[in-house]
């Protein structure tokens, strides 16, 4: 009985091992992903940066108070003699260690009331700057699906590799086994046995590297996914794909809703914006003064005040006007403007890029649809006629030459249709980033 059961876990080991890897589905792997993507982590710290320098004091909108203290500490020798008044002479004046404190206090505030609009314009650029710091998380969110979902569907796509690879050997294995029952009969010779083994060995070989393929992807997916790159895991055995996509659909949703594309209009807000923050230097700028100072006087030399206790209130306002400054305000203003009209030309080129990789990437998918379609077809035909090339081997109707040129035929035609589906994915994938929709959309 325990050697029966002994028996039982060997021959079933493997397929306990399979049943017990993780089932890694799509949305749990974008999950992952999402959570521990180190771009996606430093977009959004930059995020908060740009959150946090979105302020009213950081645009100069807000007054600016400072204080101050001071305390000071004299250690004095006097020595002074005097001259006579009348008949009065007055006896030499010697101290040592004759200590003299003094302090001074006070607040100084400075509020700009007015620089020709500047503070405002500043803090609209601060606003878009954090919008913008926004968009590249969106951007880099869906950058991150995309690579995501591609990695995941190679995987299947070397899984059903692998399995007709399998297919092959299966075929290969009993054309080894007919070719040797065959020559041990006497009934073919020694070089037909021998040229089975060879083909045997060849797809043999053919599955260890196909193993090695799917290895390989599933660490590109753990590498995404930040986890340990040699944690295996299982996925679905197919893969699917839409048919529906609309090209009309995906321009519009493209110019609305591209991360890029809205990236590259805050750029040119955000250029806009500074050119009125420059012009702004051309006005005068109006501030309002005020302080407060607080004065202590402890004297203990003999002469003079011996102490003393004072407080001043300020208060005024200040007029800076520009006059000249050697032409610079106008060389910031021309490379302001220049600034805001590179930004349209990158936004208008964008566009442009985006609609022709939308456009060529759709072409790609309508035709890796029709391949797949035709590809399906000819994988019927190729498995029949491998199917008749056997039995017509098996009765010794055809040479061995002549079944391997349809097993070849069959697996050739099986990996183009395998080729075929995963490209109608990634085209797919691709077509729902360009359009920004891959988020709620991909499956």
């Amino acid at each position: 009985m325990t050697r029966f059961l002994l028996l039982l876990f060997i021959l079933f080991a493997p397929t306990f091992a399979s049943f017990s890897q993780e089932l890694l589905t799509l949305e749990n792997a974008i999950s992952v992903a999402l959570e521990k993507n180190y771009a996606i982590k430093i977009a959004r710290s930059r995020e908060a940066i740009a959150h946090n320098d979105n302020t009213r004091g950081n645009a100069g909108m807000l007054p600016v108070v400072t204080g101050s203290t001071q305390a000071n500490f004299n250690n004095n020798s006097v020595n002074q003699t005097f001259f006579p008044l009348g008949t009065t002479t007055r006896e030499p004046l010697i101290q040592r260690g004759v200590q003299n404190r003094n302090s001074n206090s006070g607040i100084n505030l400075v509020w700009t009331v007015f620089d020709g609009m500047g503070m405002f314009a500043t803090a609209e650029r601060l606003r878009e700057i954090e919008q913008f710091g926004k968009t590249t998380v969106k951007i880099n969110i869906e950058n991150t699906v995309a690579q995501v979902a591609a990695a995941y569907y190679d995987i299947i796509r070397q899984k059903q590799r692998l399995e007709a690879l399998k297919d092959a050997l299966d075929i290969s294995s009993t054309r080894r086994e007919l070719a040797k029952a065959n020559y041990e009969v006497g009934a073919t010779s020694k070089s037909e046995y021998l040229a089975a083994q060879v083909d045997y060995n060849g797809d043999q070989a053919a599955l260890v590297a196909q193993e090695q393929f799917l290895q390989n992807t599933k660490v590109t997916l753990n590498a995404l996914l930040m986890r340990d790159l040699n944690l295996d895991f299982n996925t679905p055995d197919t893969i699917t794909f839409r048919k529906d996509l609309d090209l009309v659909q995906l321009q519009q949703s493209l110019k609305s809703q591209n991360p890029n594309l809205l990236a590259a209009n805050q750029n040119r807000k955000i250029a806009s914006v500074t050119e009125r923050e420059i012009k702004a230097a051309r006005l005068p700028q109006v501030d309002l003064l005020g302080s407060y100072t607080y004065n202590t006087l402890n004297n203990e030399v003999g002469f003079g005040v011996k102490t003393s206790r004072t407080g001043s209130l300020n208060y005024g306002a200040r007029l800076v006007i520009p006059i000249y400054d050697g032409y610079n305000q106008r060389r910031r203003e021309a490379n302001a403007k220049i600034g805001t009209m590179i930004a349209e030309y990158q936004e208008s080129d964008l566009m442009v890029q985006l609609l022709s990789a939308l456009e060529r990437t759709y072409n790609t998918y309508r035709n890796s649809i029709a391949l797949f379609s035709f590809e399906e077809q000819n994988l019927k035909i190729a498995r029949q006629n491998v199917d008749l090339a056997f039995e017509r081997y098996k009765f010794g109707n055809s040479t061995a030459i002549e079944f391997r040129e349809a097993q070849r035929n069959a697996v050739a035609t099986e990996s183009r249709l395998i080729e075929a589906a995963y490209n109608v994915k990634v085209t797919e994938i691709e077509l729902l980033r360009l359009s920004s929709s891959i988020i709620s959309d991909v499956k």
